[in-house]
């Protein structure tokens, strides 16, 4: 990343850069980049030949941004105002497509100090995204941790015969081992990351065992394996929540958004007077100087319309100029929808107000 007179030149490198791309490139920003366009070609006394596709460098100023995270694929879509006078594109609208290792050049009139944060932020995470398995005797989930939220790769249910069938048991469970071992090794083997289990009860304990009798090379990945009280989905959530994982996943974002906002809940829970939430109330206590760090949504923030974006930044900045801590909260997880259901806007106070 390089930072000039407003002017911002990225290379994105992994998904998650794309996702940050994606909270940071906004309206009416220009963005500039090298896309293919359809080109007509026309000859003197003949109709035009059919179009053609060619390579150019391209600015356009931007309309809207999509996030397809099923297609990995981020697009940027906007009129055009900067192109190579042999391409007659000036003034219609086009469409880049932000792609891994493809440079792109982002304009804005006023950098937010948050955004900045957020590619600087970017540019240092190294590690690569943490696997987790949950599994117990009812089924196995694996997610991918990523900035953004989890990524389920897949999920699915199992039905053991009951412990007072051993026999039967011991060879159903052997199955389902072999099945789950076989879908990690898919996931890990495209990605080498570190894995994690979780499971309810000792299940999980006698699947690190089958690992490492059957799958050496994934059992060495393994980092750590933990308890939880839910099957599924609902215990990598829960093992997230709790905090459990910090260590292993210190550079993943979604750990300190999760933290943020269970903090929110845990103080409103208790009927405390240093935290608040909703824009006015948010505002009231920026005006005191007593927000220590700001929650906010990204969907509140990326579709917001100019006149109520204008405000938002309005805030962030005061919180800033006032040593508070600005934290945009991805909606792509369980604690973006609960910050979403305060309004999209909260904080945590240095002091109570009234």
């Amino acid at each position: 990343m390089r930072l000039k007179k407003g002017i911002v030149k990225v290379v994105p490198e992994n998904l998650d850069d794309l996702w940050h791309l994606y909270n940071i490139i906004y309206k009416n920003d220009d963005v500039y980049a090298q896309t293919t366009r359809e080109v007509k070609v026309e000859e003197e006394y003949a109709r035009p030949k059919k179009g053609k596709r060619v390579s150019v460098f391209m600015g356009i100023r931007v309309e809207n941004v999509t996030w397809d995270k099923s297609l990995n694929r981020l697009r940027v879509h906007g009129v055009v105002f900067d192109v190579p006078e042999d391409v007659s594109s000036r003034g219609s609208y086009h469409t880049i497509n932000v792609m891994v290792n493809k440079p792109l050049t982002i304009v804005k009139s006023k950098w937010q100090k948050h955004q900045i944060d957020r590619l600087e932020r970017a540019k240092k995470v190294e590690t690569t995204p943490l696997i987790i398995l949950s599994i117990d005797d009812e089924g196995y989930c694996i997610g991918m941790f990523r900035q953004y939220g989890i990524d389920v790769k897949v999920e699915e249910k199992v039905s053991l015969p009951g412990k007072l069938e051993a026999e039967k048991r011991e060879q159903a469970k052997h199955e389902f081992f072999k099945n789950a071992s076989n879908t990690l090794r898919n996931i890990w083997t495209t990605t080498h990351n570190p894995i994690v289990i979780v499971g309810v009860g000792f299940v999980k304990n006698d699947f690190v065992k089958y690992l490492q009798r059957n799958a050496e090379a994934i059992a060495q990945a393994v980092i750590d394996v933990k308890s939880v009280n839910n099957t599924g989905m609902a215990g990598i959530t829960e093992v997230l929540r709790s905090g459990v994982l910090a260590k292993a996943l210190q550079h993943v974002r979604i750990v300190e958004e999760t933290r943020v906002v269970e903090e929110v809940l845990e103080r409103l829970g208790k009927s405390r007077r240093d935290v608040t939430y909703g824009f006015d109330e948010v505002q009231k206590a920026s005006s005191f100087g007593a927000v220590e760090t700001l929650a906010l949504a990204d969907t509140t923030l990326r579709e917001a319309s100019d006149e109520n974006r204008i405000t938002l930044e309005k805030l962030m900045t005061e919180v800033e100029t006032k040593d508070g801590k600005i934290i945009v909260i991805s909606t792509e997880h369980e604690a973006g929808a609960k910050l979403l259901s305060l309004g999209g806007i909260a904080a945590l106070l240095r002091f109570p107000i009234d």
